[in-house]
């Protein structure tokens, strides 16, 4: 448990309240790809919720854009009741938002979780909003006094995760995996 230790007591405050519905990152500039404000349209926010209430044909749009296979909507429904956490991320200009980022976490409600599904559009990353997607679930997570936080990663993210204190079995626990015939 030393690593988690480590990467908790940081000079970074968790706020130890409950998950609130809404909270705000503003970003400048953020879904303007060229880099310059046009004075015609309004500045863009960035909010995370971790309201459970998602449109799932704009979560399925979020994932093809990503290039993620379907999933039966009836399923991802069923993954996201069931799930410990939900958070989604959210650019909202004026009264408009589209679903920009998403994801989720299984728990035993005590000392363990497992994040899945990490999504960001294709538009939004690299501008850090990845990386304050996964400190926003991490901190509600740990909110929740969960000290044992572990994700399962494509290799071409392995060095994403790594930025953000991850490791391949930081105590050299050998996981093990049970596929159906």
């Amino acid at each position: 448990m030393g690593f988690w230790k480590t990467w908790f007591s940081a000079s970074e405050p968790i706020a130890t309240s409950k998950t609130t519905p809404f909270e705000e990152y503003t970003v400048d500039t953020v879904g303007n790809s060229s880099g310059v404000r046009d004075a015609s349209t309004q500045e863009a926010r960035i909010v995370f919720s971790t309201e459970r209430d998602i449109d799932l044909y704009e979560l399925e749009e979020l994932c093809d854009a990503v290039g993620w296979s379907r999933r039966p909507l009836r399923k991802v429904k069923k993954a996201i009741e069931h799930s410990f956490l939900v958070a989604s991320m959210w650019q909202v200009r004026g009264n408009k938002r589209r679903l920009i980022g998403f994801a989720r976490a299984t728990s035993d409600h005590a000392f363990n979780a497992t994040i899945w599904d990490v999504v960001v559009h294709p538009e939004f990353q690299s501008k850090g909003l990845g990386k304050a997607l996964m400190k926003y679930v991490l901190k509600k997570l740990r909110s929740e006094e969960i000290s044992n936080v572990t994700l399962f990663a494509d290799p071409h993210v392995v060095d994403f995760y790594r930025t953000l204190g991850f490791m391949s079995d930081p105590e050299g626990i050998k996981g093990m995996f049970w596929y159906p015939q």
